[in-house]
């Protein structure tokens, strides 16, 4: 089992249980998961990574009209959201380092 996946399978969990708790810093242990997990990312899972985030991003809430699960359908997935979108942010920060600074990717 590679370290994204563990990290990934981590995050998940850590989405589910923090939609449960009331605690202050749920935000940022979510959002350090995200950038950690966007880190560990392969290039060829990035583009995945975004596309993932950007619609769970606004299809978070849909669940909210499911009588008596909604609500926790939509906290979880609100707070997994919060993590693909900082995953989504890591992994467009390193493909610009990796192209701009390394030389890699497009164009060569």
């Amino acid at each position: 089992m590679s370290i994204a996946r563990i990290i990934w399978s981590l995050s998940l969990l850590a989405a589910i249980v923090l939609s449960f708790a009331n605690m202050e810093q749920a935000g940022m242990v979510l959002a350090i998961l995200g950038l950690v997990g966007g880190y560990f990312s392969d290039a060829e899972h990035r583009l995945g990574l975004i596309v993932a985030a950007i619609f769970l991003a606004g299809g978070a809430a849909a669940w909210g009209s499911i009588p008596v699960l909604g609500e926790y359908l939509t906290n979880i997935f609100t707070n997994y959201s919060m993590v693909l979108s900082a995953g989504a942010l890591m992994a467009v920060c390193k493909t610009t380092v990796e192209r701009v600074l390394l030389g890699k990717g497009a164009g060569k």
